[in-house]
């Protein structure tokens, strides 16, 4: 057999999972992992923020082709500007583990370019063991059909020109094209949520920014058979240089267009009442993404919340067990994120406009 095959066969395939802000990556990989037909998984998780939700979440799981100590939770920056320091010690803690594992999925934060993350598969360190098998952006159908790529687009844009320290012209639109640029498949999700006009609408807006062959899926709730994902055998990291993005010609880049903070809140009585007051910091605040978790009075499970925008969703994942009842909110938003107003309206204060 050629030893490049021999080579390719040898190492551990990496489906890179990328995406903006609450577009769905999270929902898609948990079902991915409770539909691994034996398949031993590991899951390397890159939050925005200094609060590990989506690991919490995928940890949920009970697995058991994926066990909690297969999930690596990354929440010290972005993946793509600390490699050396937290991607390779994090490979190096899956691979070590036995049963060997099968197959690598990598969700970067919402705020990550894939490009240098794939880049980063030819250090010595890391190509000789792992190959990035796809690139999966995962793109809010409902938002597309909008017109946007993140749920209060006019708002935002409103922000940036009022702001005269946010030195990119549209970061969103940037990060969003970044990561399209760099796709191997497409998945779009909240299709559910827009009819046939809207679902033509979004698949136009992707056509004019998608690389050559590149298809689009169309799913609810994360739904999708994990063969779909899993066994593209593209080996990306040999054709990413011709991935041409926004940062191409920048040494480095950084996330100085976006604040991020921890939001504690108290045992609340009225599930429905909080997440109006989520919905309002959205619209009042311009907070583009929340998620965590919640104790609610007489209720032994968590609430897990997640919402992008006004839109809200909430449900109960699973009981608190030994964990301690304390809600902790991750806010994430444009520089400048007011946490003072954001932290009043979740706590139900009435603030000026």
């Amino acid at each position: 057999m050629n030893s490049a095959v021999v080579d390719s066969l040898s190492r551990v395939p990496c489906t890179i999972v990328t995406g903006f802000l609450g577009s769905g990556k999270t929902t898609l990989i948990r079902h991915v992992l409770e539909n691994a037909k034996g398949k031993r998984l590991a899951v390397i998780v890159n939050e925005f923020g200094d609060v590990g939700i989506d690991g919490e979440i995928l940890r949920g799981c009970g697995i058991e082709t994926c066990p909690e100590e297969n999930i690596v939770e990354l929440a010290n920056g972005c993946i793509c500007c600390t490699v050396a320091d937290d991607f390779v010690p994090a490979l190096d803690a899956i691979l070590s583990r036995v049963p060997k594992v099968d197959h690598i999925l990598i969700e970067t934060s919402g705020l990550a370019l894939p490009k240098p993350l794939v880049q980063a598969f030819h250090w010595p360190a890391i190509k000789s063991r792992v190959t990035v098998d796809g690139v999966v952006a995962v793109v809010d159908g409902e938002a597309l059909a909008a017109g946007r790529v993140a749920h209060d687009h006019d708002a935002l844009a409103a922000q940036r020109v009022a702001d005269d320290s946010l030195d990119h012209d549209d970061p969103i639109e940037e990060v969003f094209d970044d990561q399209i640029a760099c796709a191997d498949l497409v998945i779009m999700t909240k299709t559910d949520l827009i009819d046939a006009a809207g679902l033509a609408t979004a698949q136009a807006a992707l056509a004019g920014e998608l690389p050559k062959g590149v298809r689009v899926l169309s799913i609810t709730e994360g739904r999708i058979d994990p063969a779909v994902l899993m066994g593209l055998g593209v080996g990306t990291e040999d054709d990413i240089e011709n991935r041409k993005t926004h940062h191409d010609n920048e040494a480095d880049h950084d996330h100085d267009d976006f604040d991020s903070f921890v939001v504690e809140v108290p045992e609340i009585a009225d599930p429905a009442a909080f997440a109006a007051r989520i919905a309002r910091a959205a619209d009042e605040a311009d907070v583009l993404r929340v998620k965590g978790f919640l104790p609610v009075a007489g209720k032994p499970m968590r609430l897990l919340v997640q919402a992008v925008g006004p839109r809200v969703a909430h449900h109960y994942d699973r009981a608190w067990g030994s964990d301690a009842r304390t809600g902790r909110l991750v806010a994430i938003g444009l520089k400048g994120l007011d946490r003072a107003k954001v932290e009043a309206i979740l706590a139900g204060e009435s603030v000026a406009a």
